[in-house]
């Protein structure tokens, strides 16, 4: 089946957020990156989190995000 040239078509991206303070602040991190450098951001898809501990002072919090945003037209 042919879909109409207007079809949304999105593509995906991952990302790794940081928070000193908590996952959610490392999620965070990773959302607000995505919005301020991606145009039409649809949904994120939180994959992994983890806790680094060997080359920071204290703790560094981290969220791999999958982000998916619409491809404008014409765009590849």
């Amino acid at each position: 089946m042919l879909y109409p040239r207007t079809a949304m078509v999105f593509k995906k991206v991952t990302l790794i957020g940081r928070s000193g303070e908590s996952f959610d602040g490392a999620v965070d991190d990773a959302i607000d990156r995505a919005e301020e450098t991606l145009d039409n951001v649809h949904w994120i898809e939180v994959d992994e989190l983890g806790v680094e501990v060997a080359s920071v002072e204290g703790r560094e919090y981290q969220a791999e995000v999958t982000v998916a945003f619409q491809l404008r037209e014409g765009t590849e």
